[in-house]
Protein backbone atom coordinates (compact mmCIF):
# COMPACT_ATOMS: atom_id res chain seq x y z
CA UNK A 1 0.00 0.00 0.00
CA UNK A 2 1.10 3.71 -0.67
CA UNK A 3 0.70 5.30 2.31
CA UNK A 4 2.46 8.51 1.32
CA UNK A 5 0.04 9.76 -1.02
CA UNK A 6 -2.88 12.54 -0.09
CA UNK A 7 -5.73 10.18 -1.72
CA UNK A 8 -5.05 7.55 0.95
CA UNK A 9 -5.90 9.83 4.02
CA UNK A 10 -8.74 11.80 2.70
CA UNK A 11 -10.41 8.43 1.44
CA UNK A 12 -10.15 7.68 4.85
CA UNK A 13 -11.80 11.20 6.55
CA UNK A 14 -14.31 10.74 3.49
CA UNK A 15 -15.44 7.48 5.03
CA UNK A 16 -15.66 8.56 8.87
CA UNK A 17 -17.26 12.34 8.14
CA UNK A 18 -18.94 12.02 5.02
CA UNK A 19 -21.89 14.55 5.73
CA UNK A 20 -19.43 17.03 7.64
CA UNK A 21 -18.91 20.43 6.10
CA UNK A 22 -15.74 20.08 4.15
CA UNK A 23 -15.41 23.67 3.08
CA UNK A 24 -17.69 26.57 3.35
CA UNK A 25 -17.02 30.02 0.85
CA UNK A 26 -19.66 32.41 0.87
CA UNK A 27 -22.64 30.96 0.61
CA UNK A 28 -21.44 27.70 -1.20
CA UNK A 29 -20.68 24.81 1.51
CA UNK A 30 -20.07 21.07 0.80
CA UNK A 31 -19.78 17.71 2.69
CA UNK A 32 -17.12 15.20 2.36
CA UNK A 33 -18.96 13.28 -0.03
CA UNK A 34 -20.14 16.30 -2.34
CA UNK A 35 -16.75 17.75 -2.40
CA UNK A 36 -15.52 14.04 -3.32
CA UNK A 37 -18.22 13.62 -5.93
CA UNK A 38 -16.88 17.55 -7.60
CA UNK A 39 -12.83 16.32 -7.62
CA UNK A 40 -14.22 12.79 -9.26
CA UNK A 41 -16.11 15.64 -12.02
CA UNK A 42 -13.19 17.56 -12.40
CA UNK A 43 -10.66 14.64 -12.86
CA UNK A 44 -12.96 13.95 -15.70
CA UNK A 45 -12.83 17.29 -17.05
CA UNK A 46 -9.21 17.10 -17.29
CA UNK A 47 -8.88 14.10 -18.79
CA UNK A 48 -11.82 13.92 -21.49
CA UNK A 49 -12.58 17.87 -21.78
CA UNK A 50 -9.45 19.34 -21.45
CA UNK A 51 -7.07 16.81 -22.48
CA UNK A 52 -4.89 17.02 -19.11
CA UNK A 53 -2.93 13.60 -18.43
CA UNK A 54 -1.81 12.89 -14.88
CA UNK A 55 1.55 14.56 -15.87
CA UNK A 56 0.88 17.59 -17.70
CA UNK A 57 0.55 20.84 -15.50
CA UNK A 58 -2.54 23.23 -15.43
CA UNK A 59 -1.91 26.62 -13.62
CA UNK A 60 -4.14 28.42 -11.44
CA UNK A 61 -4.62 32.60 -11.51
CA UNK A 62 -7.37 33.30 -9.13
CA UNK A 63 -8.38 34.75 -5.74
CA UNK A 64 -9.05 32.33 -3.05
CA UNK A 65 -12.28 30.54 -3.62
CA UNK A 66 -13.93 26.63 -2.95
CA UNK A 67 -12.98 26.22 -6.79
CA UNK A 68 -9.29 26.66 -5.79
CA UNK A 69 -9.81 24.09 -3.08
CA UNK A 70 -11.10 21.59 -5.55
CA UNK A 71 -8.30 22.18 -7.90
CA UNK A 72 -5.70 21.71 -5.56
CA UNK A 73 -7.67 18.56 -4.40
CA UNK A 74 -7.68 16.72 -7.40
CA UNK A 75 -4.28 17.55 -8.28
CA UNK A 76 -3.29 15.64 -5.17
CA UNK A 77 -5.10 12.63 -5.72
CA UNK A 78 -3.42 12.43 -9.25
CA UNK A 79 -5.05 13.96 -11.33
CA UNK A 80 -2.66 16.26 -13.04
CA UNK A 81 0.07 18.71 -11.82
CA UNK A 82 -0.61 22.05 -9.95
CA UNK A 83 0.36 25.02 -10.84
CA UNK A 84 -0.33 27.74 -8.93
CA UNK A 85 0.52 31.65 -9.45
CA UNK A 86 1.17 34.37 -7.47
CA UNK A 87 -1.49 36.82 -8.16
CA UNK A 88 0.81 39.63 -7.78
CA UNK A 89 3.17 39.30 -10.35
CA UNK A 90 3.06 41.14 -13.61
CA UNK A 91 1.57 39.90 -16.80
CA UNK A 92 5.33 39.56 -18.52
CA UNK A 93 6.23 37.58 -15.54
CA UNK A 94 2.86 35.24 -15.75
CA UNK A 95 3.70 34.75 -19.37
CA UNK A 96 7.20 32.87 -18.22
CA UNK A 97 5.96 31.17 -15.91
CA UNK A 98 2.95 29.23 -18.19
CA UNK A 99 5.63 28.91 -20.77
CA UNK A 100 8.27 27.74 -18.99
CA UNK A 101 5.73 25.40 -16.78
CA UNK A 102 4.17 24.08 -20.11
CA UNK A 103 0.96 24.40 -18.89
CA UNK A 104 -1.82 23.45 -20.87
CA UNK A 105 -4.70 24.98 -19.14
CA UNK A 106 -5.03 27.68 -17.08
CA UNK A 107 -7.95 28.00 -14.62
CA UNK A 108 -8.67 31.95 -13.86
CA UNK A 109 -11.64 34.10 -11.93
CA UNK A 110 -13.00 37.05 -13.28
CA UNK A 111 -9.87 39.58 -11.70
CA UNK A 112 -7.41 37.93 -13.52
CA UNK A 113 -9.19 36.49 -16.73
CA UNK A 114 -8.57 40.10 -18.36
CA UNK A 115 -4.64 39.39 -17.69
CA UNK A 116 -4.25 36.27 -19.62
CA UNK A 117 -6.12 37.39 -22.12
CA UNK A 118 -3.60 40.13 -22.80
CA UNK A 119 -1.14 37.81 -22.91
CA UNK A 120 -2.73 34.50 -24.52
CA UNK A 121 -1.04 34.86 -28.29
CA UNK A 122 2.21 34.69 -26.42
CA UNK A 123 1.66 31.48 -24.30
CA UNK A 124 3.04 28.83 -26.02
CA UNK A 125 1.12 25.87 -24.54
CA UNK A 126 -1.87 27.21 -23.03
CA UNK A 127 -4.97 25.31 -24.90
CA UNK A 128 -8.10 26.06 -22.37
CA UNK A 129 -8.90 29.30 -20.50
CA UNK A 130 -11.17 28.44 -17.83
CA UNK A 131 -13.33 30.59 -15.85
CA UNK A 132 -13.83 29.56 -12.58
CA UNK A 133 -16.45 32.65 -11.32
CA UNK A 134 -20.32 31.85 -11.48
CA UNK A 135 -21.40 32.17 -15.12
CA UNK A 136 -24.23 34.49 -14.45
CA UNK A 137 -22.08 37.17 -12.64
CA UNK A 138 -19.30 36.81 -15.58
CA UNK A 139 -20.32 36.96 -19.29
CA UNK A 140 -18.37 39.30 -20.51
CA UNK A 141 -14.86 38.00 -18.97
CA UNK A 142 -12.93 36.72 -21.57
CA UNK A 143 -12.49 32.94 -21.34
CA UNK A 144 -13.14 29.71 -23.51
CA UNK A 145 -14.72 27.55 -21.46
CA UNK A 146 -17.16 27.63 -18.12
CA UNK A 147 -15.35 25.61 -14.77
CA UNK A 148 -19.19 25.07 -13.36
CA UNK A 149 -20.93 24.46 -17.42
CA UNK A 150 -17.93 21.79 -17.56
CA UNK A 151 -18.31 20.47 -14.19
CA UNK A 152 -22.13 19.61 -14.52
CA UNK A 153 -21.77 17.77 -17.96
CA UNK A 154 -18.50 15.88 -16.95
CA UNK A 155 -18.68 12.10 -16.07
CA UNK A 156 -16.93 11.51 -12.89
CA UNK A 157 -13.80 9.58 -13.59
CA UNK A 158 -11.98 8.44 -10.20
CA UNK A 159 -7.84 8.87 -10.66
CA UNK A 160 -5.28 6.08 -10.63
CA UNK A 161 -3.39 5.98 -7.56
CA UNK A 162 0.07 8.08 -7.84
CA UNK A 163 3.31 6.79 -7.47
CA UNK A 164 4.56 8.37 -3.81
CA UNK A 165 7.57 9.88 -6.22
CA UNK A 166 5.12 11.56 -9.06
CA UNK A 167 5.22 14.82 -9.26
CA UNK A 168 2.01 16.74 -7.97
CA UNK A 169 3.03 20.27 -7.75
CA UNK A 170 4.94 23.36 -9.60
CA UNK A 171 5.06 26.19 -7.07
CA UNK A 172 7.17 28.87 -8.29
CA UNK A 173 9.36 30.98 -5.74
CA UNK A 174 9.12 34.95 -5.57
CA UNK A 175 11.76 35.77 -8.45
CA UNK A 176 13.58 38.30 -5.98
CA UNK A 177 17.13 37.55 -7.66
CA UNK A 178 16.44 37.45 -11.31
CA UNK A 179 13.58 35.21 -12.67
CA UNK A 180 11.38 32.58 -10.54
CA UNK A 181 11.65 29.40 -10.68
CA UNK A 182 9.92 26.41 -10.14
CA UNK A 183 9.94 24.13 -7.19
CA UNK A 184 8.64 20.98 -8.25
CA UNK A 185 7.21 19.06 -5.46
CA UNK A 186 6.17 14.96 -5.60
CA UNK A 187 3.22 13.25 -3.64
CA UNK A 188 5.52 11.40 -1.21
CA UNK A 189 6.58 15.10 0.14
CA UNK A 190 3.33 17.31 0.43
CA UNK A 191 1.80 14.06 2.67
CA UNK A 192 4.67 13.40 4.68
CA UNK A 193 4.24 17.23 5.70
CA UNK A 194 0.64 17.22 6.37
CA UNK A 195 1.10 14.35 8.59
CA UNK A 196 4.00 16.00 10.35
CA UNK A 197 1.53 18.53 11.19
CA UNK A 198 -1.14 16.41 12.21
CA UNK A 199 1.87 14.87 14.74
CA UNK A 200 2.72 17.96 16.14
CA UNK A 201 -0.15 20.07 16.00
CA UNK A 202 -2.54 18.35 18.42
CA UNK A 203 -5.60 20.85 16.88
CA UNK A 204 -4.98 18.62 13.87
CA UNK A 205 -4.57 14.87 14.81
CA UNK A 206 -8.01 13.02 13.98
CA UNK A 207 -7.53 11.02 17.07
CA UNK A 208 -6.87 13.89 19.67
CA UNK A 209 -10.04 15.40 18.74
CA UNK A 210 -13.90 15.02 19.13
CA UNK A 211 -14.29 18.02 17.47
CA UNK A 212 -12.39 18.81 14.17
CA UNK A 213 -11.15 21.90 13.55
CA UNK A 214 -13.00 25.34 11.71
CA UNK A 215 -10.02 26.45 9.86
CA UNK A 216 -10.28 30.25 8.44
CA UNK A 217 -8.10 30.51 5.44
CA UNK A 218 -6.94 33.75 4.13
CA UNK A 219 -3.67 32.97 3.29
CA UNK A 220 -3.45 33.33 -0.88
CA UNK A 221 -3.81 29.81 -1.90
CA UNK A 222 -0.98 30.15 -4.31
CA UNK A 223 1.36 30.47 -1.39
CA UNK A 224 3.08 27.34 0.62
CA UNK A 225 2.28 28.85 4.20
CA UNK A 226 -1.84 27.66 2.95
CA UNK A 227 -0.92 24.00 2.76
CA UNK A 228 -1.89 23.24 6.43
CA UNK A 229 -4.93 25.08 6.19
CA UNK A 230 -5.74 23.59 2.56
CA UNK A 231 -4.50 20.19 3.34
CA UNK A 232 -4.56 18.95 6.89
CA UNK A 233 -7.95 19.81 7.90
CA UNK A 234 -9.60 17.36 5.14
CA UNK A 235 -7.41 14.46 6.65
CA UNK A 236 -9.02 15.02 10.03
CA UNK A 237 -13.03 15.34 9.08
CA UNK A 238 -12.57 19.45 9.73
CA UNK A 239 -14.23 22.54 8.13
CA UNK A 240 -12.13 25.42 5.84
CA UNK A 241 -13.81 28.41 5.71
CA UNK A 242 -12.29 30.28 2.83
CA UNK A 243 -12.21 34.23 2.61
CA UNK A 244 -11.15 35.65 -1.17
CA UNK A 245 -8.18 37.42 0.83
CA UNK A 246 -6.68 39.28 3.76
CA UNK A 247 -8.60 41.83 5.32
CA UNK A 248 -8.18 42.39 8.59
CA UNK A 249 -12.48 43.63 9.82
CA UNK A 250 -13.37 40.92 7.24
CA UNK A 251 -11.42 38.11 9.46
CA UNK A 252 -12.68 39.55 12.68
CA UNK A 253 -16.43 39.29 11.11
CA UNK A 254 -15.70 35.60 10.11
CA UNK A 255 -14.36 34.63 13.10
CA UNK A 256 -17.09 35.59 15.09
CA UNK A 257 -20.03 34.45 12.83
CA UNK A 258 -18.42 30.96 11.98
CA UNK A 259 -16.68 30.17 14.85
CA UNK A 260 -13.48 29.70 13.92
CA UNK A 261 -11.20 27.34 15.70
CA UNK A 262 -7.99 27.97 14.24
CA UNK A 263 -5.98 30.00 11.85
CA UNK A 264 -2.85 30.91 10.67
CA UNK A 265 -1.70 34.17 9.48
CA UNK A 266 1.78 35.89 9.76
CA UNK A 267 2.66 38.80 11.98
CA UNK A 268 1.75 41.63 10.10
CA UNK A 269 -1.85 40.35 9.50
CA UNK A 270 -2.08 39.53 13.08
CA UNK A 271 -0.82 43.23 14.24
CA UNK A 272 -3.44 44.43 11.88
CA UNK A 273 -6.49 42.31 13.24
CA UNK A 274 -5.54 43.49 17.09
CA UNK A 275 -4.99 46.87 16.48
CA UNK A 276 -8.15 47.47 14.41
CA UNK A 277 -10.88 49.42 15.35
CA UNK A 278 -13.52 47.36 15.86
CA UNK A 279 -11.54 44.16 17.48
CA UNK A 280 -12.48 43.24 20.61
CA UNK A 281 -11.28 39.83 22.32
CA UNK A 282 -14.93 38.77 22.90
CA UNK A 283 -15.01 38.75 19.14
CA UNK A 284 -12.61 36.19 19.27
CA UNK A 285 -13.52 34.15 21.83
CA UNK A 286 -14.51 30.86 19.55
CA UNK A 287 -11.14 31.00 18.63
CA UNK A 288 -8.56 28.54 20.45
CA UNK A 289 -5.30 28.27 18.05
CA UNK A 290 -3.39 30.71 16.18
CA UNK A 291 -0.25 29.44 13.86
CA UNK A 292 1.79 31.62 12.40
CA UNK A 293 5.10 31.84 10.85
CA UNK A 294 6.34 33.45 7.17
CA UNK A 295 8.19 36.20 8.98
CA UNK A 296 9.59 36.43 12.50
CA UNK A 297 6.93 37.61 14.81
CA UNK A 298 8.39 40.74 16.98
CA UNK A 299 8.44 40.29 20.89
CA UNK A 300 6.10 43.14 21.29
CA UNK A 301 3.80 42.16 19.35
CA UNK A 302 3.70 38.69 20.62
CA UNK A 303 3.57 39.89 24.29
CA UNK A 304 0.46 42.11 23.42
CA UNK A 305 -0.96 39.23 22.00
CA UNK A 306 -1.04 36.93 24.69
CA UNK A 307 -1.62 39.63 26.81
CA UNK A 308 -5.01 40.25 24.80
CA UNK A 309 -5.79 36.99 23.88
CA UNK A 310 -4.60 34.40 26.75
CA UNK A 311 -6.88 31.56 26.43
CA UNK A 312 -4.83 31.33 22.83
CA UNK A 313 -2.56 28.58 22.29
CA UNK A 314 0.21 29.41 19.62
CA UNK A 315 2.45 27.58 17.21
CA UNK A 316 5.19 28.69 15.15
CA UNK A 317 6.05 27.57 11.77
CA UNK A 318 8.87 27.93 10.29
CA UNK A 319 9.78 26.38 6.16
CA UNK A 320 10.13 28.03 3.15
CA UNK A 321 8.50 26.69 -0.79
CA UNK A 322 11.75 24.45 -1.07
CA UNK A 323 11.15 22.53 2.20
CA UNK A 324 7.55 21.89 1.57
CA UNK A 325 6.30 24.14 3.83
CA UNK A 326 6.95 24.30 7.62
CA UNK A 327 9.60 22.18 8.78
CA UNK A 328 9.95 23.43 12.72
CA UNK A 329 7.89 24.55 14.97
CA UNK A 330 7.56 26.19 18.54
CA UNK A 331 4.72 24.49 20.65
CA UNK A 332 2.25 26.38 23.12
CA UNK A 333 3.97 25.29 25.74
CA UNK A 334 7.63 26.88 24.51
CA UNK A 335 5.21 30.05 24.40
CA UNK A 336 3.92 29.45 27.88
CA UNK A 337 6.95 29.01 28.60
CA UNK A 338 8.52 32.21 27.72
CA UNK A 339 11.97 33.14 27.48
CA UNK A 340 14.61 33.13 25.12
CA UNK A 341 12.91 30.88 23.40
CA UNK A 342 10.39 32.72 22.27
CA UNK A 343 13.18 34.57 19.92
CA UNK A 344 13.09 30.98 18.20
CA UNK A 345 11.30 28.81 15.71
CA UNK A 346 11.12 26.15 17.54
CA UNK A 347 12.69 22.64 17.15
CA UNK A 348 12.59 19.93 14.14
CA UNK A 349 9.45 18.27 13.47
CA UNK A 350 9.32 14.57 14.27
CA UNK A 351 11.77 12.75 11.46
CA UNK A 352 13.67 16.23 10.06
CA UNK A 353 17.18 16.95 10.45
CA UNK A 354 18.51 20.68 10.61
CA UNK A 355 22.46 21.35 10.61
CA UNK A 356 24.31 24.88 10.95
CA UNK A 357 26.57 25.11 8.05
CA UNK A 358 29.42 27.66 7.26
CA UNK A 359 29.66 28.82 3.66
CA UNK A 360 32.15 26.05 3.42
CA UNK A 361 29.83 23.44 3.94
CA UNK A 362 31.06 22.52 7.53
CA UNK A 363 29.02 21.73 10.51
CA UNK A 364 29.26 24.68 13.01
CA UNK A 365 28.71 23.72 16.50
CA UNK A 366 25.67 24.88 18.65
CA UNK A 367 25.64 28.96 19.07
CA UNK A 368 27.67 29.78 15.89
CA UNK A 369 26.00 31.43 12.97
CA UNK A 370 26.07 30.08 9.94
CA UNK A 371 23.71 28.91 6.86
CA UNK A 372 20.34 26.72 8.39
CA UNK A 373 20.43 23.75 6.24
CA UNK A 374 17.69 21.25 6.38
CA UNK A 375 17.31 17.19 5.66
CA UNK A 376 14.25 15.70 5.36
CA UNK A 377 11.26 13.92 2.68
CA UNK A 378 9.44 16.88 1.92
CA UNK A 379 12.47 18.68 0.14
CA UNK A 380 11.83 19.48 -3.17
CA UNK A 381 12.49 17.01 -6.23
CA UNK A 382 14.55 19.47 -8.22
CA UNK A 383 14.09 23.31 -9.50
CA UNK A 384 12.40 22.70 -12.81
CA UNK A 385 14.56 22.66 -15.81
CA UNK A 386 17.54 23.95 -14.03
CA UNK A 387 20.05 21.52 -12.64
CA UNK A 388 22.55 23.53 -12.00
CA UNK A 389 20.45 25.58 -9.64
CA UNK A 390 19.63 22.27 -7.86
CA UNK A 391 23.15 21.54 -7.20
CA UNK A 392 24.02 24.81 -5.31
CA UNK A 393 21.01 23.86 -2.70
CA UNK A 394 20.84 20.33 -2.40
CA UNK A 395 24.22 19.02 -1.41
CA UNK A 396 24.77 16.03 0.40
CA UNK A 397 21.45 15.49 0.90
CA UNK A 398 21.06 18.76 3.13
CA UNK A 399 18.92 21.84 1.19
CA UNK A 400 21.08 24.45 1.40
CA UNK A 401 18.23 27.39 2.43
CA UNK A 402 19.63 30.97 2.37
CA UNK A 403 18.66 31.77 5.95
CA UNK A 404 21.55 32.86 8.78
CA UNK A 405 20.80 30.99 11.92
CA UNK A 406 22.05 29.04 14.89
CA UNK A 407 20.80 26.03 17.21
CA UNK A 408 20.90 26.08 20.98
CA UNK A 409 21.92 23.49 23.34
CA UNK A 410 18.35 21.98 23.05
CA UNK A 411 18.03 22.31 19.31
CA UNK A 412 16.20 25.00 19.01
CA UNK A 413 17.05 27.11 16.09
CA UNK A 414 16.96 31.03 15.88
CA UNK A 415 17.05 32.71 12.94
CA UNK A 416 19.13 36.13 12.43
CA UNK A 417 18.50 37.08 8.85
CA UNK A 418 18.41 36.16 5.28
CA UNK A 419 21.82 36.64 3.62
CA UNK A 420 20.51 38.88 1.42
CA UNK A 421 19.15 41.11 4.44
CA UNK A 422 22.15 40.94 6.50
CA UNK A 423 23.75 44.52 7.34
CA UNK A 424 27.87 44.73 6.92
CA UNK A 425 28.67 48.13 8.54
CA UNK A 426 31.91 48.51 9.37
CA UNK A 427 33.12 45.29 8.53
CA UNK A 428 30.63 44.05 11.22
CA UNK A 429 27.41 41.30 10.12
CA UNK A 430 24.27 42.96 12.01
CA UNK A 431 20.91 41.23 11.62
CA UNK A 432 17.71 43.26 10.87
CA UNK A 433 15.92 40.82 13.12
CA UNK A 434 17.53 41.31 16.11
CA UNK A 435 17.05 45.14 15.91
CA UNK A 436 13.72 44.70 15.07
CA UNK A 437 12.81 42.81 17.95
CA UNK A 438 14.18 45.43 20.34
CA UNK A 439 12.30 48.10 18.50
CA UNK A 440 9.08 46.23 18.33
CA UNK A 441 9.00 46.19 22.33
CA UNK A 442 8.71 50.25 22.30
CA UNK A 443 5.05 50.81 23.83
CA UNK A 444 4.04 53.07 20.48
CA UNK A 445 5.47 50.81 17.81
CA UNK A 446 2.89 48.82 15.96
CA UNK A 447 5.43 47.68 12.87
CA UNK A 448 9.10 48.33 11.98
CA UNK A 449 11.54 47.08 9.60
CA UNK A 450 15.23 47.12 9.80
CA UNK A 451 17.34 48.10 6.69
CA UNK A 452 21.10 48.76 5.41
CA UNK A 453 20.76 51.91 3.20
CA UNK A 454 24.50 53.07 1.41
CA UNK A 455 26.71 54.70 3.96
CA UNK A 456 30.10 56.21 2.11
CA UNK A 457 32.23 55.52 5.35
CA UNK A 458 30.13 52.14 6.52
CA UNK A 459 29.60 50.66 3.54
CA UNK A 460 26.28 50.18 4.91
CA UNK A 461 24.19 52.24 7.96
CA UNK A 462 21.27 50.90 10.38
CA UNK A 463 18.00 52.82 9.06
CA UNK A 464 14.29 51.51 10.80
CA UNK A 465 11.12 52.12 9.31
CA UNK A 466 8.56 52.41 11.97
CA UNK A 467 4.55 52.69 12.04
CA UNK A 468 3.28 54.30 14.95
CA UNK A 469 0.26 52.34 16.71
CA UNK A 470 -3.21 53.92 16.20
CA UNK A 471 -3.46 57.42 18.20
CA UNK A 472 0.06 57.15 19.42
CA UNK A 473 3.35 59.04 18.25
CA UNK A 474 6.92 58.80 18.54
CA UNK A 475 9.95 60.32 17.36
CA UNK A 476 13.26 58.91 15.98
CA UNK A 477 15.10 59.64 18.74
CA UNK A 478 12.91 58.01 21.47
CA UNK A 479 13.16 54.76 18.85
CA UNK A 480 17.21 55.31 19.17
CA UNK A 481 17.48 55.82 22.70
CA UNK A 482 14.78 52.53 23.31
CA UNK A 483 17.10 50.84 21.14
CA UNK A 484 20.25 52.18 23.07
CA UNK A 485 19.09 50.20 26.46
CA UNK A 486 19.52 46.98 24.94
CA UNK A 487 21.97 46.95 21.79
CA UNK A 488 25.53 47.23 21.15
CA UNK A 489 26.03 50.70 19.56
CA UNK A 490 26.94 49.84 16.82
CA UNK A 491 23.53 48.04 16.36
CA UNK A 492 21.61 51.00 17.15
CA UNK A 493 19.92 52.42 14.18
CA UNK A 494 21.66 55.35 12.83
CA UNK A 495 18.55 56.88 11.02
CA UNK A 496 14.92 56.14 11.69
CA UNK A 497 12.07 57.07 9.64
CA UNK A 498 8.26 57.40 10.57
CA UNK A 499 6.30 55.66 8.50
CA UNK A 500 2.55 56.30 7.88
CA UNK A 501 1.36 54.48 5.09
CA UNK A 502 1.17 50.71 5.21
CA UNK A 503 4.68 48.68 4.50
CA UNK A 504 4.45 47.33 0.91
CA UNK A 505 3.55 43.45 1.52
CA UNK A 506 4.27 40.32 -0.35
CA UNK A 507 0.84 38.02 -1.12
CA UNK A 508 1.81 36.16 1.88
CA UNK A 509 2.17 39.24 4.08
CA UNK A 510 5.75 39.37 4.32
CA UNK A 511 7.19 42.96 4.38
CA UNK A 512 8.92 43.51 0.88
CA UNK A 513 12.25 44.69 2.32
CA UNK A 514 13.58 45.24 -1.40
CA UNK A 515 10.85 47.45 -1.79
CA UNK A 516 11.72 49.61 0.72
CA UNK A 517 15.73 49.57 0.44
CA UNK A 518 15.17 50.03 -3.36
CA UNK A 519 15.08 53.96 -3.18
CA UNK A 520 18.14 54.41 -1.37
CA UNK A 521 20.20 52.19 -3.44
CA UNK A 522 18.79 53.70 -6.70
CA UNK A 523 19.60 57.08 -5.16
CA UNK A 524 23.27 56.26 -4.12
CA UNK A 525 23.68 54.83 -8.01
CA UNK A 526 22.92 58.56 -9.48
Amino acid sequence: MKELIFQNPFMGAVERYPDNTIVKYGDYSATYTQHLERIYRLTGMLRNELGVGKSDRFGILSNNNHQYLELWHAGLFGAAVINPLNIRLNASEIKYILNDSGAKVIFVDSTFAPVIDSIRSELNHIRHVVLIDNDNENKDVPHDLSYEQLIERTTPVMPEEPEEEDPCLLMYTGGTTGLPKGVLVDHRAITLGIFHFSIEYEFLNMHKSDNPCHFLLFMPMFHVGALVGMLAPSISGGKVIIIQGFDDKTVIETIEKERVTVTGLVPTMLSLIINHPEFHPDRLSSLETIGYGAAPMPEGLLKRCTEILPHLKLYQGYGLTESGGAVSYLSPEDHRKGGKRLRSVGRPMFGIRFSIKDFDGNALPSGEIGEVCIKSGTVMQCYWKQPEATVEVIKDGWYHTGDMGYLDENGYLYLVDRAKDMIISGGENVYSIEIESVVSMHPAVAEVAVIGIPHEVWGEAIHAIVIARANMSVTAEEIKEHARKTLSGYKVPKTVEIRKEPFPLSAAGKILKRELRKKYWEESDE
